[in-house]
């Protein structure tokens, strides 16, 4: 059986004549290049909204997520804070991202910079159910580090 690649059109508009297009880097990529419109500082531990420059009409049943670049969150700490930030078909205004700065240095984005990348999602709808019971699971309530950080030989440990 093999992989059926989805695929959609969506239309971006340049809503500032400096606005980069979204690009994938290689074929077959499922992130696209965003690009910082303009320069900006960024010092440690603060966040800032970038403009891209860029609005786009998303096909219904699908939407675009905003999600960082490795290299930057790597080698700066530079990352997206709501990532992954999504964008829904309906929205029509302009695409930002907001980076957040977890590094120790001041970090200067240039103009044209790669900030981000966009994925095409498909939406799936739930229809939500109010209940007043839920059925039981294995696992239970447990979350947050509930099953362990390491696993030797069968037996959970954590290393604090």
């Amino acid at each position: 059986m093999g992989f059926k690649n989805i695929s959609c059109q969506v239309k971006i508009k340049r809503i500032h004549p400096d606005a980069r297009f979204p690009k994938y880097e290689h074929p077959g990529d499922s992130g696209a290049d965003l690009y910082a419109l303009e320069e900006f500082i960024l010092p440690p531990l603060e966040r800032k909204i970038i403009p891209t420059g860029l609005c786009a009409e998303v096909p219904p049943g699908f939407e675009l997520q905003v999600r960082p670049k490795s290299g930057l969150a790597l080698s700066h700490g530079l990352t997206v804070l709501n990532t992954p930030g999504t964008i829904d078909a309906g929205y029509r205004g302009e695409i930002k991202v907001i980076l957040i700065n977890l590094g120790q240095d001041t970090y200067r984005v240039k103009k044209g910079q790669k900030i981000a990348q966009l994925v095409v999602t498909p939406v799936v709808s739930a229809c939500f159910q109010e209940v007043d019971e839920v059925s039981e699971s294995e696992r239970g309530a447990g979350g947050f580090g509930s099953t362990g950080l390491f696993e030797v030989r069968g037996s959970k440990f954590e290393v604090r």
